[in-house]
């Protein structure tokens, strides 16, 4: 079924495709709420439930930042099977991100390259969302700068957005690793780093509630900044690291050389991303001992990628180019994966019973007489006795109340 919708929606550029199916969710979920579900409510599935950051995932497969934008539809998003959902990225202001066209399907690849540049309708309206809609899933926000902001202001955007949106989401993912924001260039920095992450921290100590922080990087990371950043969470209290985000290579893409002048810059995500994410994924969880939790975003196309990421190390996974060219029987058959491997290893640590033997009879020990069974024929014709009180009464056969 799904393969035929991508058939249709592939003949429609790429922004178009979202933008309608985006609005078809928006519709039917206000609308039709009976033919949402029947149309993909069987879908939702809860069968491996994570305890993570004192959150309870139904399971731990999440939608990543970029698909609801603007923080639309993210109780139709989690129908599809989904365990959280990441919304945004957002920013204090609305801002309108890069001209189009600016996003781009590279189907050899499996694969998609955006420029997007973060657009979306601000805090302000997201929260209005959140106020008409209840969520009835776990939501992370995705923040970020507005890309009009002074490079001594990013920080304060940054906790603003924090600060704005603290009460509504359960969760924070500090973009600081979009490539297709100029003023996110240099945050992965040692020197900007810490303004970015600071206000947000200290602004969260003086909550009600405790709420986690995660960081994303980028693909492109080199060690020394990665180092760095994994130093920082470990000292000051971030809670997880999600990696990773697009990368500007175009190493390896069967992709034609001239099909990829015509599109130009943006981040490239799907299927030729996947091996870079395992392997930060890998060096992350090792580096820190398992200390820092990792959801792991990036390329992950099937049930194999997505199991393979677990035994990297990652707590969390999350999926968006998967999502779109495999459709929603990915989620499903994930979590389906899950379920069996953790039943698999729930039986193999039980221990199997072993029927008891009685013990043998000791040397010079004469073994004991087998007892005959008594025959009780013989008295199957004894007679009650005679009540010296009297006979008793009938029971009654009104019940008791």
């Amino acid at each position: 079924m799904y393969s035929l919708l991508r058939k249709i929606l592939f003949r429609f550029p790429a922004e178009s495709a979202h933008n309608f199916v985006m609005s078809f969710l928006s519709t039917t979920g206000r609308v039709l709420p009976l033919a949402r579900w029947f149309t993909y409510g069987g879908r939702h599935r809860k069968g491996v439930p994570t305890e993570l950051f004192d959150l309870q995932f139904p399971n731990p497969v999440g939608l990543a930042a970029g698909l609801d934008k603007n923080a639309e539809c993210y109780n139709e998003l989690s129908d599809f099977g989904f365990g959280f959902i990441e919304v945004g990225s957002l920013t204090p202001l609305p801002q309108k991100g890069n001209p189009r066209p600016r996003m781009f399907r590279l189907p050899q690849d499996r694969a998609l390259i955006n420029r997007m540049g973060i657009n979306n309708c601000g805090v302000l309206s997201a929260i209005s969302n959140f106020k008409q809609r209840r969520p009835r899933t776990i939501l992370c926000a995705s923040i970020a700068a507005n890309s009009t902001t002074a490079a001594e202001n990013i920080g304060k955007d940054y906790t603003k957005a924090f600060c704005m949106l603290y009460d509504f989401v359960d969760m924070f993912t500090v973009n600081i690793s979009c490539p297709n924001v100029h003023i996110m260039s240099d945050l992965q920095d040692s020197d900007t780093f810490p303004d970015v992450m600071d206000g947000i921290l200290e602004s969260r100590v003086v909550m009600d509630v405790y709420k986690p922080v995660l960081v994303k990087i980028s693909s492109d990371i080199s060690t020394e900044q990665l180092d760095y950043i994994l130093d920082y969470c470990l000292r000051n209290g971030v809670d997880g690291i999600v990696a990773a985000n697009t990368t500007r290579s175009r190493e390896g893409l069967a992709t034609p050389q001239e099909s990829l002048s015509i599109i130009g810059n943006g981040g490239l995500s799907g299927a030729p991303l996947y091996h870079r994410s395992l392997s930060l994924v890998r060096y992350i969880h090792e580096k820190t001992n398992g200390r820092l939790p990792i959801v792991a975003s990036g390329g992950i196309m099937s049930v194999e990628q997505a199991l393979e990421m677990i035994d990297a190390g990652a707590s969390l996974l999350e999926l968006y180019t998967g999502f779109i060219y495999e459709g929603p029987s990915l989620v499903g058959d994930i979590i389906k994966a899950l379920e069996k491997r953790r039943a698999e290893r729930h039986s193999e640590a039980m221990p199997e019973a072993t029927p008891s033997k009685a013990p043998e009879p000791q040397e010079n020990e004469p073994a004991e007489a087998e007892t005959e069974a008594p025959d009780y024929t013989e008295i199957t014709d004894i007679q009650p006795q005679d009540d010296p009180a009297g006979t008793p009464e009938e029971p009654s056969a009104t019940p008791e109340k």
